[in-house]
């Protein structure tokens, strides 16, 4: 217990980027962190009162700077002066989805694939029926249907300009559609032997045309296509089987995962494999970068939506704007996470290191996705254990799990505020999380089979879903 003859002590108010916020200075040692956010406003001169959370000694304090020593005494010297990070939450708030709004039939089978665009202003979905669609998330209606597809559509990815989005097939063939006519550009992309698992379009503010994409498959490849002049520009070979996933980072890598047991890093302008991250002792399935939701908004601000039309007649700001959001996001270091079938997620600084920051254990079956929050700061990962668990997204420690579901959680996806999470299950139903007070907070039934695949569009408007019982639904607050 701490000493009652301690009242004050000194502390020094800093930023995640260990920037100062003016001089060290004394504090009641019972202050909240409500009297804390007034204080770091009126240092920092904000206009406008902006929600912080506080950290001393990377330990959240939740009620009162006093009650977070108590509890962790052996952290604390009285006689130092003590760090305080001030981390900004999101301005906005979004409201929890919590009816739903559409059943829109049209696919005639199971739904495997579910985007929506940087914006939110476009939504599209991949299903085994072999067609692409696009929706109208204004109406809620079916827009366009793409047939171009002979076998399974197993995965789609959106261009960060939002101008293009690419589906890949069970045969291994890409095709480009263009979401504003549901007409295909160009040529399909044929070079894969086999069946595509993942692809990722190179960043927008190393490319605002967004012509390169990379796609990894089942015949151990991964191909860098640009998408313009429809040819492959060259091909990384490297890993003894299947490619499941791949990640184009924000500083110029590529990150593949394999059920090699591996994760590679390969420099994104030549191919040339820059290290091999070793660890897992089964399938790696899946990967997330810190800076995943940064590069796939790019330019489009969910905080600023007005801004978006002058972005958009203007290139060389929205370069700006995106590298500006990328740096804020990605720090020192872009982090990344890998989930696999040997039960366990793997931190990583991949840029620079090969050796694992964190193994990180506790499920007890295979990790089927895992995600970063937006601001980087909370990692969650589901599992076929019927949980998802939240880590903490610098240091990789666990911090609770999160049960309500009784089958399998296939997917997970955050509310552009950090502050929410929703998850799809084999279970048939979605479930909306507070993070916050990390419990359930709304069960969503309606789905009359396994919920393959969700997605919160990046405004945070609306939450889209499908699966097995081939219809995609639409939910709202």
């Amino acid at each position: 217990m701490m000493n009652d003859s301690v009242k004050t002590i000194v502390v020094q108010l800093k930023s995640e980027s260990d920037e100062s916020f003016g001089n060290p200075f004394d504090i009641p040692v019972d202050i909240s962190s409500d009297k804390l956010q007034l204080i770091c406003n009126a240092l920092l001169q904000n206009e406008k009162q902006v929600p912080y959370l506080f950290f001393a000694n990377d330990i959240e304090i939740t009620k009162s700077l006093k009650q977070t020593i108590e509890s962790n005494p052996s952290l604390f010297e009285f006689e130092k002066c003590l760090d305080i990070v001030c981390a900004p939450q999101a301005v906005f708030h979004v409201q929890a989805v919590s009816r739903c709004t559409s059943s829109i039939a049209g696919h005639s089978d199971a739904v495997v694939s579910v985007q929506f665009s940087p914006d939110g202003t476009h939504l599209a979905s991949g299903s085994g029926d072999t067609t692409v669609r696009f929706w109208d998330v204004t109406t809620e209606t079916p827009k366009f249907t793409c047939s171009a597809h002979r076998n399974w559509v197993l995965a789609i990815a959106w261009s960060p300009n939002g101008q293009r989005l690419a589906s890949a097939d069970k045969s291994g063939i890409i095709y480009i559609w263009d979401p504003k006519t549901g007409k295909q550009i160009g040529s399909p992309l044929s070079a894969h032997k086999q069946w595509v698992n993942s692809m990722s379009w190179e960043p927008f503010h190393f490319d605002p045309d967004c012509r390169r994409l990379a796609s990894a498959s089942k015949d151990c490849s991964v191909r860098i296509w640009d998408t313009v002049l429809q040819k492959v520009l060259f091909t990384i070979n490297g890993h003894l089987q299947s490619v499941t996933c791949v990640k184009w980072g924000g500083s110029g890598l590529i990150y593949t995962a394999s059920q090699d047991r591996t994760v590679k890093v390969w420099r994104s302008d030549t191919g040339i494999l820059c290290r091999t991250l070793e660890g897992h002792a089964h399938w790696v399935n899946t990967l997330a970068l810190s800076t995943d939701y940064v590069m796939r908004t790019a330019a489009f601000d969910p905080a600023f939506p007005n801004d978006r039309i002058e972005l958009n007649t203007n290139i060389d700001l929205m370069v700006k704007n995106a590298k500006q959001r990328y740096q804020l996001v990605r720090n020192d270091n872009e982090r990344l996470v890998s989930g696999s079938d040997d039960f366990t997620l793997f931190l990583w600084f991949p840029e620079k290191d090969k050796k694992c920051l964190s193994r990180m254990t506790g499920h007890q079956q295979l990790i089927n996705d895992v995600k970063f929050s937006p601001d980087a700061r909370i990692i969650a990962s589901a599992s076929f254990d019927k949980s998802i668990k939240l880590w903490d997204g610098k240091n990789g420690k666990f911090i609770t799990s999160l049960r309500g579901h009784v089958k399998a959680v296939y997917q997970i996806s955050w509310s552009a505020d950090n502050r929410l999470l929703v998850s799809g299950s084999a279970d048939s139903t979605l479930k909306v999380w507070d993070i916050i007070d990390k419990k359930l907070m709304i069960d969503l039934p309606g789905h009359a089979d396994e919920v393959y695949a969700i997605d919160w569009s990046p405004d945070g408007e609306r939450v889209a879903s499908g699966g097995k019982d081939k219809v995609l639904k639409l939910w709202k607050r």
